[in-house]
């Protein structure tokens, strides 16, 4: 089924310029091998796990395996650089993520690819807000808490995150500017062990993607401050928005959504969007990512390119004001 509307999709062919008919777009059973979904982090992280659950649907929606392979380094920059030279002709996808699509480009003095000129956005999957977490045995009660100590006491104050250019880390550098406060970065080798330092007390906080946090607020091992998305979590109602906290304008929110190379044919892109769609809408697919905090994405490659263009835009601000360098 999913084959026979490729083929009615590719009759619009006659419509497009003639440099889009080509690669599969030319091909009436695309797909017929294996498509490599690029996964531009390392195994067991939230965008492998995501690679692989909709890897698992686009395989059994398109009649051949889709096998996740994981690039990671350089801030997802060498897995997206993967995707942005493949060939478009979508036998080699890719999981795009906050940083390299919208954070790496303000923040690398060079990168082998354009995000907007080199991929073409498919569908967005994701959106994930995160929660300012502090130790359990932390003095900090609320975020006006925070804000008046950093202010006491300039540079004194640590955040964790799990490496440069990163939500972890953007959003303690927004906390920063919008809050005006000098606090010192603490950047680790990933989530997991930038959490175990937060636990023990070695840094004073640190914004936590939903997913992981989770766990660790029911616990009662963490504490919770506030969430970075506009409105409360269905979740955790209980816990304010770092706007109600008092940030004016702060919201942060991780996303993820499925790319290729640039110049892959429109009904090609169609096909993997409907297909992506129809991933988001399935029931164990959709609680999985909701009882994660996650809000679900989905629309047309257009929505996806215009959330890349202005976080892009927004991100290069804070990237700029805070003087935000790799290592």
């Amino acid at each position: 089924m999913k084959r026979r509307a490729f083929v009615q999709a590719a009759s619009t062919a006659a419509v497009l310029p003639a440099q889009f008919i080509g690669g599969a777009f030319a091909q009436a059973a695309y797909p017929n091998k294996p498509i490599a979904l690029i996964c531009p982090y390392a195994a067991a992280g939230n965008a492998d796990q995501r690679s692989r659950q909709f890897g698992r649907f686009l395989s059994t929606a398109l009649g051949q395996p889709v096998i996740v392979d994981n690039k990671p380094g350089a801030g997802g920059n060498i897995g997206t650089e993967i995707v942005a030279k493949a060939k478009p002709d979508g036998y080699t996808i890719g999981m795009g993520n906050f940083g390299p699509l919208a954070v790496n480009v303000h923040m690398f003095a060079k990168l082998n690819y354009d995000p907007i000129k080199d991929l073409t956005p498919i569908c967005l999957i994701e959106r994930g807000p995160l929660v300012l977490m502090v130790p359990v045995n932390s003095p900090f009660k609320s975020v006006k808490d925070v804000i008046a100590k950093a202010k006491a006491e300039p540079g004194k104050l640590s955040f964790a995150s799990g490496g440069l250019g990163g939500s972890h880390h953007l959003s303690g550098e927004m906390f920063k500017s919008l809050a005006g406060l000098n606090m010192t970065h603490i950047p680790y080798k990933g989530g997991a062990p930038a959490t175990t330092d937060l636990m023990g007390g070695q840094v004073d906080m640190m914004f936590e993607q939903m997913y992981t946090a989770a766990p660790s607020i029911r616990s009662g091992k963490l504490r919770a401050l506030a969430i970075t998305s506009k409105t409360r979590s269905p979740l955790f109602p209980e816990i304010s928005t770092m706007i109600e906290a008092g940030v004016p304008g702060f919201e942060v929110l991780n996303w993820q959504g499925l790319i290729g190379p640039a110049g892959m044919p429109a009904p090609l892109v169609a096909l993997l969007n409907d297909a992506v769609n129809k991933a988001l809408a399935d029931p164990a697919i959709k609680e999985q990512m909701l009882k994660q905090g996650n809000e679900l994405g989905g629309g047309t490659p257009q929505v996806f390119a215009g959330l890349i263009a202005a976080e892009s835009q927004r991100w290069g601000k804070i990237v700029k004001e805070n003087n935000v360098k790799p290592e």
